[in-house]
């Protein structure tokens, strides 16, 4: 019985400790796609963001999804993270109004950014809407077809080194595994006092 509670009580200090560490550190803004966006089937389309704090995040993966048909598009896997753009160019891809474009890490499951909404139109089709150019620093991926969660992403970068492993330079990781580990020694000591 004795050990029991002292798992439960470690579990739940270190359940609190880690809600109160766990704060997410790292954030993305994708500026493009914007609300207003229409792409159009045929063309090449930018797709641009800026990031926040250094965190350790050298790289993600790029995710078109549709809302209304369940669809998900892998495009690009180990984007690095800065500069801050990828130029997509997508054929036959059902037209729709109800696309994001979306940063994660797949490996892990994190998301780290979700676009605006957008649309995109057939390949006969003029926007009208927000049309912006390729970025001509920023590498191309070509992605077609209906969207099918089972096939691979169409481009994979090479990983970069310090995307696999989990980096300490910043304080924020350190305070949380330190009070996860605290809240742990906490909830023991409690229990057997």
């Amino acid at each position: 019985m004795r050990i029991s509670k002292l798992f439960w009580k470690c579990t739940g200090a270190c359940a609190v400790l880690g809600c109160l560490a766990a704060r997410t550190s790292a954030y993305f803004v994708i500026s493009e796609p914007s609300r207003d966006s229409q792409w159009v089937n045929g063309a090449v389309h930018p797709v641009s963001w800026t990031k926040g704090v250094q965190d350790g995040i050298s790289m993600l993966d790029v995710e078109l999804a549709r809302l209304s048909q369940n669809g998900l598009t892998f495009v690009a896997k180990n984007v690095p993270a800065k500069p801050g753009s990828l130029n997509i160019l997508i054929q036959d891809i059902p037209p729709g109004d109800d696309y994001f474009v979306v940063f994660m890490n797949s490996t892990h499951g994190a998301l780290h950014a979700t676009s605006s909404r957008f649309a995109i139109l057939p390949a006969s089709s003029s926007a009208s809407g927000s049309q912006q150019s390729p970025i001509s620093s920023a590498p191309t991926v070509t992605v077609s077809g209906s969207p099918n969660p089972t096939q691979l992403f169409a481009t994979t970068f090479p990983a970069l080194n310090s995307g696999s492993l989990p980096r300490w330079d910043n304080a924020g990781h350190a305070w949380g595994l330190g009070s996860v580990m605290v809240g742990c020694l906490v909830g023991a000591a409690w229990t057997l006092w």
